[in-house]
């Protein structure tokens, strides 16, 4: 990777992938001064396509530049938190060198000899080749096959190749045929309800005091040449931090399903809760936009599905529809039944309960398809189990 031919390619790379995020990054802009829109990733692929730059990438690694440029400012266009506008890639009279991505068409992998082939754009070809030959090490009990992406990442010192490969996981038995269901919220990441079995809480204090400490006001400015390395080092923290604390949480449901004997989990399909009935961003108060918007649920409930897979535990996305709302015990439907943020107290048949436990149970009544009872007197539903994050071990551990 430190051969100066290869070093001098990727350099091209990573600079091109810089000016085309400029080149969008104007179009956006004026897009924006123009009528107050901010164009989707088919809009600046299908207007910027015949643009010079595009063409210095593979046509696939410019799509991706392009999809990362609309995904930071769609991010940015539906938070509350004050940030600046995703800046331009420069520093002074030069570009930086900006992760470049190849996707399958653009790769060729040769197996035998552990070398990669990565596709130049029109632009950056020349005599010498139109591709950039790469080799790599691995150890004796590592394949590498199914290439995927590759990505090409500049570390401050060096390139460094990142290969994303497709790996079938064999697939088992479910460990049992009971069910479980899972509440999403924001005060408690989420709350979990087992079939004959516990209801147990997960609150999300590590995520929110993350949140809190890597998004002071000094990691979040940004000058006309981007942000400072200190918030560039924040940042990376946080998101490897929330990576961590996602993976553990599912890997850990996981096996306490697993341990429950469950063959399904219904979770609460909260797709459309960034929207109104018209495809609007809702508007959630300061405080709401703010939770809401750091609410990785899709992403929780993807990590889940395939942890699960490999346990033969299939995942079902559940209609929340009125689950919050609806007594799991004589299943009246009423809002002023949640008298508090986490208490819920039926005013047909006074069951007090935990809120997000009441709404586990009703999306779990859904996947069964059984009505409610008022045979729940196991103590769960008004005093669940607490797992909490433990910083020093990276696990959930049970509250004491």
């Amino acid at each position: 990777m430190n051969h100066s031919q290869i070093r001098d390619d990727l350099n091209q790379c990573g600079h091109s992938a810089s000016k085309l995020w400029n080149v969008g990054r104007y179009y956006i802009q004026q897009r924006w001064d123009d009528d107050s829109e901010i164009p989707d990733e088919a809009e600046l692929k299908s207007e910027l396509k015949d643009h010079e730059r595009y063409s210095d990438l593979h046509s696939q690694s410019s799509q991706r530049v392009l999809e990362e440029l609309a995904e930071a400012f769609t991010g940015w266009y539906n938070s509350d938190d004050g940030n600046n506008q995703p800046g331009y890639r420069k520093c002074g009279d030069r570009h930086p060198r900006s992760t470049v991505t190849w996707k399958q068409k653009g790769i060729k992998h040769d197996t035998k000899h552990g070398q990669l082939r990565l596709s130049k754009g029109f632009n950056l070809k020349d005599g010498r080749s139109d591709f950039i030959l790469t080799e790599y090490e691995i150890r004796p009990d590592v394949q590498v096959e199914n290439i995927q992406q590759v990505r090409a990442v500049w570390n401050g010192d060096r390139w460094e190749l990142h290969l994303v490969c497709k790996k079938e996981i064999p697939v088992g038995d479910a460990p049992g045929d009971n069910t479980a269901s899972i509440d999403l919220g924001i005060s408690n990441y989420l709350a979990i309800d087992y079939e004959d079995g516990p209801s147990e809480l997960y609150p999300g204090n590590t995520l929110k005091e993350d949140k809190h400490y890597f998004t002071r006001k000094e990691y979040l400015t940004e000058s006309e040449n981007g942000p400072s390395k200190r918030a560039l080092k924040a940042r990376r923290t946080l998101s490897r931090r929330k990576d961590h604390f996602l993976h553990t949480l599912s890997k850990h449901i996981v096996q306490r399903c697993v341990s429950e004997g469950v063959e399904k989990i219904g979770v609460g399909d909260l797709s459309g809760i960034r929207e109104d009935e018209n495809g609007d961003s809702r508007n959630w108060g300061r405080s709401g936009n703010k939770k809401l918007h750091g609410w990785e649920f899709n992403r929780f409930t993807n990590l889940l599905e395939y942890k699960a897979e490999e346990h033969g535990i299939l995942v079902d996305r559940v209609d929340e529809e009125n689950t919050s709302k609806t007594c799991s015990c004589c299943g009246q439907i009423r809002d002023a039944n949640r008298v508090e943020r986490g208490l819920y107290v039926c005013a047909s048949c006074e069951t007090p309960m935990n809120a997000d436990v009441n709404g586990a149970v009703n999306i779990r009544r859904k996947i069964t398809q059984s009505p409610p009872t008022g045979d729940m007197s196991n103590g769960w539903l008004a005093q669940p189990g607490v797992f909490l994050f433990d910083c020093e071990s990276g696990w959930f551990t049970p509250r004491a």
